[in-house]
This record gives C-alpha cells, structure tokens and sequence, in this order.
C-alpha cells in the first residue's frame, strides 16, 4: 500500500530539485502511487501545512538539532519538516506514528545514520510540545507565519501594520474553490442541482453575485457542472476586475495576458455570448487550454491566439472599447493556494514593475478613445500596483483614473485593493483608467 508521506517527501524533493509546483506535482504524484480518497487528502494536508509552515518547522527542527539546518542532508531536512508539521499541527496522527515513520524513511532514502539524529530530534520535540520555544521578537511574525523577512516588511509598507498580522495568518489558511457560474448556458440552480448531485457542498459567495464556494469538491474536471460547461473555476477577485471594466453585449474586449483564460471567460458570460473578445499570450500552449475552456463553456465569441502584451499587431490599435491587463506578478496575493511562492526571490518581484509598466504601456494602444483600461494583478505591493499606475500615468495623459463603486469596498481614485482576511478573495489589485475622447 502506498505511504502518503512517501508522496509528500517526493513532491518537496521535486519541488526543490525542479522548482516544482506543488499543487501540480503533487496531483501527478498522488495519481502515481495510486492514493485513494483519503491518502490522496492527508498527503494533500501535509504538503501544504508544511509549504505554509516551514520557517517554523525550521525553527523548532533548529531549536532541537545540534546541527545548522543548512548544514543537514536535503532529504533529513524534509523528512524532519514532515514529521515536524504532524507533530506540532496534527491531532489524529499519534506522535509515535509520526517519529517512526520519519526515521524509516531516513533509513531508505537518506544517510541511514542519520536515523538517530532524526529520532532524538522529534522525540524532544514531542517532550516540549506543552512549551514550545519561541522566536525572537524581531522575527516572531516573519517566523510564526512563515513569511520572509523581507516580504513581511514589503506587506507591512503595503497593507499597514495593522493588517499585517491578520494577512499573515489568512496566508496560512487554505481557501475554498470559488465558482463562477457560466449563466449563458445554465442558470444559477441548475448548476446548484449538478453540483449537489455530485455530491459536493456549496455556498453562494458572501457578495459576488454567481460565485459559489465549493467544499469537498475532490477532482474538478470530473464534475458534471465542470465537465457540461455549467461553471468555471475563478476566485470572486478576478470577476470582480471583469465587472469592473463595465464589459457588455457587443462589445470588443481584448484580454492582454489572457493564460489560463479565467478573465476571458467571465468577460464573455458578462457579455452575454454578444461581441468579440480577443483572448492573448505569449504561448500557444496556453493559447490551446483557453480555446479548450471557451468550447467546453459554450462561448462562440472568444478568439485565443498568441501576441505580445507589450508589442501588440498594429491591426488592434484603437479597436478596443475594453482592454484587461492582468499583468504577470509576483504573485504575493495568490499565497493561500499557492503556499510557496513566499519564498520566491526577493529580485524576482524587484524586477516585475518595469515588465507590467511595458505592458500596460502596450496594451492602452488598443484602447479606442473613450474605451476602458483595466489593470489587475494579484499581489498587494504598491510598488507593482499604484506606483505602477502613476508612471503610467504620468507618461499617458490621455488616460485618467476613473471612480468606481463595488460590494468591497469604493473606489474614489479609481484604485482598489483586495485583501483575503477582509474580503475572501484573493489579494488582489484593481485600477480602472479611462482614455480620454
């Protein structure tokens, strides 16, 4: 029978080896070694706790070892994080089960001296767990949250400081499924019935009109609702955008950085199936996925081909009575599902302004005059949203920030930033620009 924590250390070991996602990784792993339902499900929690957790894992693991950290063997240091997180995280899996199969696992895959080290380590651990030791001040959120320090300070400079804390901690806490319902072929029950049929639970989002959280949903794209076209799978934030831009029947919509087509596919429901929507990136493999998710949501106005944000055809200028640029981002939003992109580089999100400033640049030539320029991305650093904004504008005079009123909150100056913890979504940025006529 296959062993989940044998899963789970395959894909940390893929993860850092490859530069892996986890949640793709793990979804071919679990469907190599044959998981059932529920193994499938444990490995799935212990993959992420340990993604979310694993400053603090490294802490206590530090706290307990007589070795650096950086100094054990890639293989102990992730046996020692999993058996770390069902220690300290995990009610049902007795303490025991947990130091021995790490110790098992150090003696097939590892240095098999490196079992007693292993065992000592997590038995202290399991002696302490009454009184767990703590991080030093200056590092006590970047620790407890398992944030970087430098990113921590990022947020705090772009949330304040008050909203640090209760960010940190949504990070940490895996979302539901979020739902979009494709109301030009189904209507909001409907897809009800074909979900509860299938089994699984829902509830409509708490203000975004035809979004449903979905629980217990296991494989999506074995749905009836996923597979007949009923719904689409987009958190509220990024339907939020698309309601936003004001996207109607008959209109023409270019989505600049369309991959994996969620925005498109919510501009062309808004639209009613009426217009054009001219869907682009960069790869024609992620073109194909988008043409593939318009043809099993029924949606004939969509057209999917390869371009360039930032160097878009000439034959697209000034058509577009709506432009969205969801530009690539560090992603700093998106943490909850995708647990280790906070350990990204800091120069890698120190590099991405300049690159969404050239395609917002790119992409506002499409824009007819008194069309729509929507900027979005899903992070919440300013240096990539409103600081991003106000070069654009200060070398763009023919656009101007436009108001705009949401169920999350107004506008006033034409930007809005989504938060998990006060608005359960995704983090996420919103700015509205208006060309002038």
């Amino acid at each position: 029978m296959a062993n989940p924590r044998e899963t789970v250390l395959s894909a940390l070991v893929a993860m850092r080896r490859n530069g892996a996602w986890s949640d793709g990784v793990l979804k071919d792993l679990i469907k190599r070694d044959g998981l059932d339902s529920r193994d499938a499900a444990l490995a799935t929690r212990i993959c992420g706790g340990v993604l979310q957790n694993l400053l603090l894992c490294d802490f206590y693991i530090s706290s307990f070892c007589s070795l650096k950290i950086d100094k054990l063997q890639p293989f102990v240091r992730d046996i020692l994080r999993i058996g770390v997180y069902q220690i300290v995280f995990m009610d049902r899996i007795p303490n025991n089960a947990a130091v021995n199969e790490a110790v098992n696992s150090v003696k097939k895959h590892a240095n098999p001296r490196a079992a007693g080290m292993v065992n000592g380590v997590l038995r202290s651990l399991c002696r302490s767990l009454d009184n767990l030791p703590e991080p030093e001040q200056e590092e006590y959120l970047s620790v407890k949250y398992s944030h970087p320090r430098w990113l921590c300070d990022e947020l705090a400079n772009s949330v304040g400081n008050e909203e640090l804390e209760p960010l940190l901690a949504a990070n940490n806490v895996s979302p539901m499924t979020v739902a979009q319902i494709n109301t030009t072929k189904f209507s909001a029950d409907e897809a009800k019935e074909l979900l509860s049929a299938d089994g699984v639970e829902f509830q409509p989002h708490r203000w975004m009109k035809d979004c449903l959280l979905l629980k217990d949903t296991g494989s999506i794209e074995s749905l009836t609702a996923f597979q007949t076209g009923a719904i689409t799978i987009q958190d509220a934030a990024a339907k939020l955008a698309v309601a936003v831009s004001g996207v109607k029947p008959g209109d023409t919509v270019i989505d600049g950085c369309a991959a994996p087509g969620g925005k498109t596919f919510a501009a062309a429901i808004q639209m009613r199936d009426k217009g054009r929507v001219l869907s682009f990136d960069i790869h024609q493999h992620k073109i194909n996925l988008i043409s593939a998710g318009a043809e099993r949501l029924g949606l004939e106005c969509i057209e999917a081909k390869t371009g360039n944000g930032k160097q878009p055809d000439e034959t697209l200028y000034g058509i577009a009575d709506v432009v969205l640029a969801d530009v690539p981002c560090s992603g700093f939003g998106v943490i909850r599902k995708k647990p280790e992109i906070r350990y990204k580089k800091q120069q890698d999100a120190e590099n991405m302004p300049d690159i969404q400033l050239d395609i917002l640049s790119g992409l506002s030539k499409c824009v007819k005059p008194g069309g729509v320029l929507l900027y979005s991305t899903c992070t919440v650093l300013k240096q990539e949203n409103e600081q991003v904004v106000e070069a654009f504008l200060k070398a763009h005079t023919e656009f101007a920030a436009e108001e705009f009123d949401t169920p999350a909150g107004n506008a006033k100056n034409g930007m809005l930033t989504l938060l998990p913890h006060l608005h359960d979504t995704d983090g996420f940025f919103i700015c509205k620009l208006r060309k002038k006529v």
